[in-house]
């Protein structure tokens, strides 16, 4: 007779609700990745099924700066959205999260572990539509990547600035606004908030 591993999926997990979130005290938490840094095609894991989906086309020219996807069992509710000074709302998805990596990783539906060191406040629409930054927890160049402060100031500017322009259509109002890089600690504070979030809307 075979033994299990335990935990053991027999069926595929969903990766929004079947997931582990991870450790938010110490911020190393886990990432479902759903675009890597060489597509020009916007993904979004779909809700009902789990897999991903095609959006999209990237609508600008500029590809995205780090892998992204999001933290499993998180939601943007009213309490991600009391931490904003611009709107009360969260945008009713999972949240967002962009991972750095040295080595190339080319391939989406992954699942890694990623260390916080801060995040984006962007404004989607008049609802808060967060991005928390964080680095590959085991990768050796990021080792000394604790907080914001420590990522190459270029590095901050060009996530900065794909976020601010990837959703501009020539003719069309603009929906975006990025309104501030903030630290882990409040990183932190935007996840924890997000968790409830999701235990008030699907339960724990």
């Amino acid at each position: 007779m075979t033994n299990f591993p335990d935990p053991f999926y027999r069926w595929r997990p969903h990766p929004w609700h079947g997931l582990e979130t991870g450790n938010v005290e110490s911020g190393i938490i886990n990432a479902f990745i759903e675009i890597t840094p060489f597509d020009l095609v916007k993904y979004e894991v779909d809700k009902a099924t789990g897999y991903l989906r095609v959006d999209r086309p990237q609508q600008s020219s500029s590809l995205p700066p780090s892998l992204y996807g999001f933290i499993p069992r998180t939601y943007c509710g009213n309490r991600v959205g009391a931490l904003s000074e611009y709107t009360d709302m969260g945008d009713h998805d999972p949240l967002d999260i962009c991972v750095l990596s040295e080595r190339p990783i080319s391939k989406s539906e992954v699942i890694l572990t990623a260390r916080v060191v801060g995040g984006i406040h962007m404004i989607d629409n008049g609802e808060a539509d967060d991005k928390i930054i964080a680095v590959l927890n085991n990768d050796k160049f990021w080792s000394d990547a604790h907080d914001i402060s420590d990522l190459p100031e270029n590095i901050r500017q060009r996530l900065r600035h794909y976020f601010a322009t990837y959703k501009l259509v020539q003719g069309e109002e603009k929906t975006v606004t990025v309104e501030e890089v903030y630290n882990k600690e409040k990183a932190l504070k935007v996840i924890d908030a997000s968790t409830e979030d999701y235990d008030q809307a699907f339960g724990k």
